[in-house]
């Protein structure tokens, strides 16, 4: 058996970028006290910074089946039963990033929480700067559980008051695949984005099915925003993923930003693309209206 860590498409549109200048990049002192990951590169300086202004935010405890799961919210403040965001992250944890688009959310009017799925392995994988360490740990997570992790999450949202009748989740990378997963899993979900999830997966035989093949089993709208120029995602397997679903008359859009990579709407990161990612950002908030998420 291979020692290599299985390389998924998401990593490897992570990781094969462009040379780029780091001026205009943080010190990792700098970002690891701002609560970035490492993992992904030089932080920028100029990242997007959400405050709390108007907001209740904090940690929380969510009951899963084998113990308490740590996850980030944020929430409107005085406003009672807000609609439910669930977002998942990429494969670098709980980080600062996942954490503002949270309160982003929460400045729409959501409950909106993060859940820390990854945390059953007991390494904070915000402090881990190599992508090789990470992948054992991000691809050994079955699908079986992550789905239950994220039922789990929605139920904490109900007991805190949201109204999970108005039902969406968002992620990225890696989080973007578990929206298409989640998309075909659960049938209180209203809508979804998914921002560049591989719609295909290596062999794993605790993802048994990846996006594509899943397209039969949609019971949610998804948007999807995908960079062409993303070295790990082919337009193809994008196109197909597309076809499958139009196929199965199932409601989805698709957004492809030229010359954008993996990564587009990571504010942290070198592969920030600020046109494509403000657009993506746009198109989330009318999907998530239109189809009652978001008011």
């Amino acid at each position: 058996m291979s020692a290599e860590p299985m390389l998924t498409s998401d990593v490897i549109g992570l990781t094969k970028i462009a040379p780029f200048s780091r001026r205009g990049f943080m010190t990792a002192s700098a970002a690891v006290a701002a609560g970035y990951t490492l993992a992904a590169g030089p932080v920028r300086a100029d990242v997007i910074k959400t405050d709390t202004t108007g907001l209740t935010t904090g940690d929380a405890k969510i009951k899963v089946a084998d113990g308490e799961m740590p996850g980030y919210f944020a929430r409107p403040e005085g406003v009672s039963n807000p609609p439910v965001v669930l977002v998942a992250m990429e494969i670098f944890g709980l980080h600062e990033y996942i954490k503002d688009v949270t309160r982003r959310l929460a400045k729409l009017g959501a409950l909106a929480v993060a859940p820390d799925y990854y945390f059953r392995k007991g390494t904070d994988l915000t402090k881990i700067t190599d992508i090789p360490q990470l992948l054992p740990i991000v691809n050994s997570k079955p699908d079986a559980e992550l789905l239950s992790d994220l039922d789990s999450t929605v139920a904490w949202a109900k007991s805190q008051g949201g109204d999970t009748s108005k039902l969406g989740i968002i992620g990225f990378c890696r989080g973007g695949r578990t929206v298409w997963e989640y998309a075909a899993h659960s049938p209180a979900l209203k809508a979804g984005a998914a921002f560049y999830g591989p719609p295909v997966d290596p062999p794993n035989p605790l993802w048994p099915k990846s996006p594509t093949q899943l397209a039969p089993d949609m019971k949610a709208p998804v948007i999807g925003f995908y960079g062409e120029a993303d070295t790990g995602i082919p337009v193809a397997t994008v196109e197909a993923l597309k076809a499958a679903l139009a196929e199965n008359k199932k409601t989805a859009e698709f957004k492809l930003y030229p010359g954008a990579p993996h990564g587009f709407h990571a504010d942290y990161r070198a592969s920030y693309r600020k046109e494509a990612a403000d657009d993506a950002w746009a198109n989330m908030q009318t999907w998530f209206k239109k189809y009652g998420v978001l008011s």
